[in-house]
């Protein structure tokens, strides 16, 4: 049989069935988390008339499924949004729609998120400090929440080697610092690191961070290291007293300015007062002089 002929029959049986009513669900239905993520994913079905549309429902094994992502043309959808725990055991769903016709529920594998998620490499750098180097450590970033707050034994597994020698490599395992110095390394020598996290709960073991490799100094780099950075630090703290001394003037009159008076009332206050104080509180009323005069000296002005 050809291969368009079989084609031909497919698309006649898609129609078929969409015709009398009966449309074919989507395949590979699927929940997967990393991360604790949480992503419900499917195929179309063979042959599938185009214009599908899909609905996606999800359940907590403790309750009835409710609704997910609703009419959307992709082949996937995120549940995280729909108040996702990350210690919940999740089943999905989804039909495919096309017009008023739907077809039949298509379930999804079960996943216990805590349990099942992948996690992901953490983020790794190196820094040379004279033979040593130290490991600097950053957890993945999770969806729903940190990954300490869910798993709170989680530690690093810790592998190095010098470079082209990792049949040689070592381990140091359940380490709960995130920065780690590796010593008994030669100098001048370089090396490699990969860091990968155990959860203790989880039952797939994290994914390991991507090899990173540096280069280790002398044995008497770091001596040099610190020399330099204490004179460095002196010297910054003499050129910021140097500076204070020299522009001490302009700074303290940012902070303790010089108030001047008015000059109409500066030069009031030199004035010398004319009076005493009982004298500015005399009245400045005119008052005439009061005489007496007698009956007899009354009487001799009259005639």
């Amino acid at each position: 049989m050809s291969a368009a002929v079989w084609v031909s029959m497919l698309t006649f049986s898609a129609l078929s069935a969409v015709a009398s009513g009966v449309l074919s669900g989507p395949t590979e239905v699927r929940l997967s988390s990393r991360n604790l993520n949480l992503m419900l994913t499917w195929e179309p079905a063979a042959a599938a008339p185009s214009g599908l549309i899909y609905s996606t429902e999800f359940t907590s094994m403790v309750a009835p499924f409710r609704e997910g992502c609703v009419n959307i043309s992709a082949l996937q959808c995120d549940l995280i949004p729909f108040n996702i725990s990350p210690y919940g055991r999740y089943r999905g769903r989804v039909r495919a729609v096309l017009g008023a016709e739907a077809s039949a529920w298509v379930e999804s594998n079960n996943i216990t998120l805590d349990k099942d998620t992948l996690i992901g490499p953490p983020s790794v750098a190196l820094l040379s400090l004279g033979p040593t180097l130290e490991v600097s450590i950053k957890d993945p970033v999770f969806q729903i929440s940190p990954l300490r707050n869910v798993y709170s034994n989680a530690a690093y597994n810790i592998t190095f080697w010098k470079k082209g020698e990792k049949h040689q490599a070592t381990n140091m395992d359940n380490i709960q610092q995130d920065r780690v110095v590796l010593n008994e390394l030669e100098p001048l020598s370089e090396y490699c690191v990969q860091v990968h996290i155990n959860t203790m709960t989880n039952k797939n073991p994290g994914e390991p961070s991507s090899p990173i490799c540096e280069k280790t100094g002398k044995h008497d780099e770091l001596p040099w290291v610190a020399a330099v950075i204490v004179v460095v630090i002196v010297a910054a703290a003499v050129a910021l007293t140097v500076l204070v001394v020299l522009k001490w003037k302009n700074i303290s009159q940012v902070f303790w300015p010089k108030v001047s008076l008015p000059k109409l009332f500066g030069e009031s206050l030199k004035e010398t007062p004319e009076t005493s104080v009982c004298l500015a509180l005399q009245p400045t009323e005119e008052v005439d002089p009061v005489s007496v005069v007698t009956p007899e000296e009354d009487a001799a002005a009259i005639r």
